[in-house]
Order: C-alpha cells, then sequence, then structure tokens
C-alpha cells in the first residue's frame, strides 16, 4: 500500500513509538523481500545440520519469501524484548543436584506474551490505515526473523548465529509484522563481533562449525530440547548441566558483559537461580510437570524428555 513520503515518515515514527509503548525494546523496519540466504538454508538443510527438526525443511518458499507467507507484503516491523533476567548465585548454599534452564524459558511463555503485544500493535496500525493488511509471527512462523532483525537495524548476525544489539546483547526475543504498507527502512545493522570468537571457543560440543555457522545436531539447546530421542553418549558428558537449552556462547559474548537486566514483569526469573532439581524432576509425574511449568515455554518439551535430560545432568554432576 502506497502513502505518501511525508504521512509514511511521520507513519514509521508511530509505529516505533508504538511498539514502544506495548512493551517492545527494539523496532526497526525493513523490506519484505526475499532472504539473500535461501541457497545457503538449502545447502544447510541438504547436508543434515538441522538434525531432526525437519519442519525447518517444510514451507521453504514461505521461509525465504515474505511476499509469500503474505502476498502483497511491503514492509516487515521488526521488534525485540530484552529477556535478560538477573539470577542469584546460590553456587555455595549446599542442596541437591541442579540443572540449568536457558534464560529465554524462565519466565512467562515469549510466545503468548509477544503475539499478544503483536497482535495489538498490527490493530494499532489498521486504526490508523484501515486498509492496511498485516500479518504477525514469532519464531514458530515460517519467517527468517533473524535475517530480517539484521536488515531492520535490531542487531546483527553474531559469529554464534544470535541477534546482538549493541545496547541490549544477544538477550533478545524476536517477533515481526509483515505489512501491506510501504514505509520507509532503516539501515542494516553493523557486524561488530570483529576478531572475537570467544562463543566458537567456549561451545563444549563444537557446535558452532565456523563463524556464522551452526550444526544444530551438537547444539546442547537443540538436543535438550528438540532432540526427542538417545542422545549420542559422547555428547553426553559435554551437556554438562544444562537440563533446557543452553546459554554459554551468550554468556561468554563480550557484548553480553554490559547488558542490562529486563525490568519487564513478564520476564522475571520464577526461578531465582535459574536452574530446577534434578532428582524432583525424575520423580515428577505429568500433574507436577503441568502445575509447575504452567504458562511456561518449558512445556514445549514432553516432561519423558525432560527426565532423559535430567538424568544426563545428575550423571555429570556426579562426576560421570
Amino acid at each position: 500500500m502506497s502513502i505518501s513520503l511525508i504521512n509514511s515518515s511521520n507513519l514509521s515514527g508511530q509505529i516505533k513509538e508504538r511498539s514502544r509503548q506495548l512493551g517492545f525494546d527494539l523496532v526497526g523496519i525493513c523490506s519484505a523481500d526475499d532472504s539473500r540466504y535461501r541457497s545457503y538454508l538449502r545447502q544447510w538443510l541438504d547436508d543434515g545440520r538441522q538434525g531432526s527438526m525437519e519442519y525447518l525443511a517444510r514451507r521453504l518458499d514461505e521461509r525465504t519469501s515474505p511476499t509469500t507467507y503474505m502476498p502483497g507484503a511491503k514492509s516487515v516491523i521488526c521488534v525485540a524484548c530484552n529477556y535478560h533476567a538477573k539470577l542469584e548465585d546460590q553456587s555455595d548454599i549446599p542442596g541437591n543436584a541442579q540443572g540449568k534452564i536457558a534464560r529465554y524459558v524462565l519466565g512467562d511463555d515469549y510466545h503468548e506474551l509477544l503475539k499478544s503485544r503483536l497482535y495489538a500493535l498490527a490493530d494499532w496500525i489498521k486504526e490508523q490505515v484501515p486498509d492496511a493488511q498485516t500479518r504477525c509471527a514469532v519464531d514458530t512462523a515460517p519467517v527468517m526473523e533473524k535475517e530480517l532483525s539484521a536488515r531492520a537495524g535490531v542487531g546483527w548476525l553474531g559469529k554464534n548465529t544470535c541477534i546482538i544489539n549493541e545496547r541490549i546483547g544477544s538477550w533478545v526475543l524476536l517477533g515481526e509484522v509483515l505489512t501491506t504498507l510501504e514505509l520507509p527502512f532503516d539501515t542494516p545493522a553493523i557486524d561488530r563481533c570483529g576478531t572475537c570468537q570467544q562463543c566458537i571457543d567456549a561451545c563444549p560440543t563444537q557446535a558452532i562449525v565456523a563463524p556464522y555457522q551452526l550444526d544444530a545436531r551438537k547444539c546442547i539447546s537443540y538436543l535438550t530440547i528438540e532432540h526427542r530421542s538417545t542422545i549420542d553418549p559422547d555428547l553426553q558428558p559435554l551437556m554438562q548441566d544444562w537440563l533446557f537449552g543452553c546459554d554459554i556462547c551468550q554468556e561468554v559474548c563480550p557484548w553480553n558483559g554490559r547488558a542490562p537486566f529486563s525490568l519487564d514483569p513478564a520476564f522475571q526469573s520464577r526461578l531465582p537461580a535459574g536452574k530446577l532439581d534434578v532428582s524432583a524432576v525424575q520423580q515428577w509425574t505429568s500433574t507436577d510437570y503441568q502445575s509447575a511449568m504452567r504458562n511456561s515455554a518449558i512445556k514445549r518439551i514432553k516432561l519423558p524428555i525432560l527426565q532423559r535430560n535430567a538424568r544426563i545432568v545428575t550423571t555429570n554432576l556426579a562426576g560421570g
């Protein structure tokens, strides 16, 4: 949808202001052009680096073409929320073995949270321009959200394949509103990783096989969440005490050394130290699990998978 340059510039500013009012920490706008990484993604899939995530090979045309996902799309509004929860150091407190949980799931289920905010933004846009069409997306949608975020200036794609923002670091959850509106585009983010490769060096399983390249089959996040069968015995000791997900490549990133903590109540940790008692997890019934993880994205995996992870963590903490 074409609107005058002056009106589109004003609307762009208003969209960004409304995004911040809704709780998004970062916002940028980019074109709905096709992905530049279609051939790379195709090769990555052909090499089997997606592991058992077969869904990544489905809807490839939509995934690499925003206008296929949403016909008529001209612009993509890319937003991000800071989820950097402050955790307590309980390393000196005696107790049972504890398994670490990735920070992005320590608060409320981000899928529902981001969706509600994205829908509110989309509704507001249609109030301003009634003929505008929109479609919202979070990480479950077939959208190359990290590429779009980098194109919109939200952050650059780091060597660990995470989006990194100069101010917030990589502790960001991403969302998008595709729209038929023709809006001014922001300047793409500049890659500021430089010669640093701390994330590559720190990965226990060497899942970052080269700068900007991840082999999911070795990634601890993949192994603890997406991989539903037996984990390679050679990889199990390298998983250390990670029960769900992994933050190692983010924890060592220099840009995260000064990242601010989130003030959003929705992202505050339900677990003071970001950990769960792995002995208790192994004893949970389905009812226990549903109760303990109510409104948590951890429920993305079934209890038997979490208990499998708990057994591995127990063995690793006991010294193998």
